[in-house]
């Protein structure tokens, strides 16, 4: 079951091949998975390695910092974009 707030999952096909290239790519999964996250709000859409990399920095963030004014904080975000109809970036 997702969660509101987390890390987005990724495809299945794609987590055992991320794992063994991208050091803490586990680390993650520690949390359940969300809807939105940190990583969104705060990053494009990446389709490479670097952006994986990227994104797992915000993600590890949120799991440092996992709180219910970060949640908050994440909703809220995410709210705004599709209110303005900005979508990804």
């Amino acid at each position: 079951m997702l969660a509101i707030g987390g890390p987005r999952p990724e495809r299945p096909e794609f987590v055992e091949v991320l794992a063994e290239k991208i050091p803490y790519y586990r680390q993650r999964h520690f949390v359940k998975p969300g809807i939105t996250g940190w990583a969104q709000i705060n990053y494009k859409y990446g389709d490479t390695i670097e952006d994986t990399i990227v994104k797992l920095e915000y993600d590890l963030y949120y799991i440092k910092h996992l709180s219910p004014a970060l949640d908050a904080y994440i909703i809220f975000q995410t709210l705004k974009t599709m209110l303005r109809l900005r979508g990804a970036q």
